[in-house]
């Protein structure tokens, strides 16, 4: 499936793909994140406009530049930049696209970039627990790390996480080192 760049009239379908893809967690008792807003369109911008979103898309590969481009984003990444590394902010990936390799290619494309830019390692934060996440992060070759190898950008991440109440359930960082 093709990715390009997320262009900023694509913010809308981003939280749609989001909000859907969320459901599933309220089959496994975390309604609350079922229920979690996604976010903003500004924050949303924040990633397009530094370059770190991207979506896969239905549809031809040819990206012709701003507007919706061809063909519908179907899942979407959105990195930041912490401690020298690509964190993955988000990834998401509609239902009735998901178990199709979809959300690796978008984690492939991000380890492609970083390497490219000479960026040691992808990091992102996960629920344990989850079936669909922390396993699935380690067979993409992320790997778990303790206390001891969380750097200040990400101890600062897994505080804002747990503020926003998301430590009810285990949750851990993981790292990929590129």
């Amino acid at each position: 499936m093709p990715i390009r760049a997320a262009h900023m009239d694509e913010l809308t379908a981003l939280q749609d793909i989001e909000r859907a893809a969320g459901i599933c967690f309220r089959d496994i008792g975390m309604a609350e994140i079922a229920d979690d807003e996604p976010l903003t369109l500004g924050e949303l911008g924040r990633y397009q406009r530094a370059g770190l979103a991207w979506v896969a898309i239905d549809g031809p590969s040819t990206d012709v530049g701003p507007g919706p481009g061809p063909g519908v984003p179907v899942a979407y990444l959105i990195a930041d930049r912490v401690d020298g590394n690509l964190h993955v902010e988000q990834v998401s990936v509609h239902p009735d696209r998901a178990r199709r390799g979809i959300g690796r290619s978008l984690l492939e494309h991000l380890a492609g970039l970083a390497a490219r830019e000479g960026v040691p390692a992808l990091t992102l934060t996960t629920f344990t627990e989850v079936p669909w996440n922390a396993a699935y992060y380690a067979r993409c070759g992320f790997r778990l790390l303790d206390d001891g190898g969380l750097t200040p950008g990400l101890r600062e991440i897994r505080a804002r996480e747990s503020e926003h109440g998301l430590d009810r359930w285990p949750r851990a960082c993981m790292r990929r080192d590129l």
